[in-house]
């Protein structure tokens, strides 16, 4: 079910996956969709603007992707996730949400009841981290006064660096969701774990 709260997701996946050895975007879970594919689906099933943060010459034919995938193509993702970020926050800000939420295309079993856990507890002046097993994970939502040092983020840091600036303005939410913590690194990651179901829900729309 979509949440009426005004948050938009920024899925990053334009990263180099070096550790993994290959193109893991393109990686095959066990009912046949790839890894990004099966990442976009649970969060296309909460958000009604997401934007996805792919790479400086690539097609969506290219990652297996429906055409009306709203896509940012960025020429700074060799300098790392913090310049991916950076140009995806920048690509949204005339979005007229209260926040958005960081993403990553390697994590395909996180549940949208988690998706819209942290949109439920999104705030304008907030960052929204959710937590299992004593452990935080993904997505971090960041209210929109955060937003202009997000934009001014480069190289591979992420955002660790301003989220512990900002302990005053923090919210560690408990969710009963392992997916949060289940990214891929490398080919083992995908073993024996069950690929989700595939939300039944329209995508959103490419503007």
């Amino acid at each position: 079910m979509r949440s009426e709260t005004k948050v938009a997701g920024l899925l990053l996946a334009a990263g180099a996956a070096r550790r993994f050895g290959a193109d893991k975007r393109r990686a095959r879970l066990a009912d046949g969709r790839t890894l990004l594919e099966a990442s976009l689906a649970n969060a296309a099933a909460t958000f009604d603007e997401l934007l996805v943060v792919i790479r400086a010459g690539e097609t969506l034919d290219d990652l297996h992707l429906p055409p009306q995938v709203r896509v940012l193509r960025t020429p700074h993702a060799e300098r790392g996730l913090g310049a991916s970020l950076a140009a995806g926050v920048a690509a949204l800000s005339a979005h007229p949400g209260d926040a958005l939420a960081v993403l990553l295309g390697d994590m395909p079993w996180i549940r949208p009841q988690t998706y819209a856990q942290v949109i439920g507890a999104a705030d304008d002046q907030r960052i929204v981290q959710p937590w299992h097993a004593d452990q935080p994970g993904h997505p971090v939502v960041f209210g929109r006064a955060f937003w202009p040092a997000l934009c001014a983020l480069d190289g591979d840091e992420g955002a660790r660096r301003l989220i512990s600036r900002n302990a005053a303005h923090y919210l560690r939410l408990s969710v009963d969701d392992p997916g949060i913590l289940q990214d891929v690194d490398h080919p083992t990651d995908l073993d024996e774990r069950m690929a989700p179901a595939a939300p039944s829900t329209r995508l959103p729309v490419r503007s």
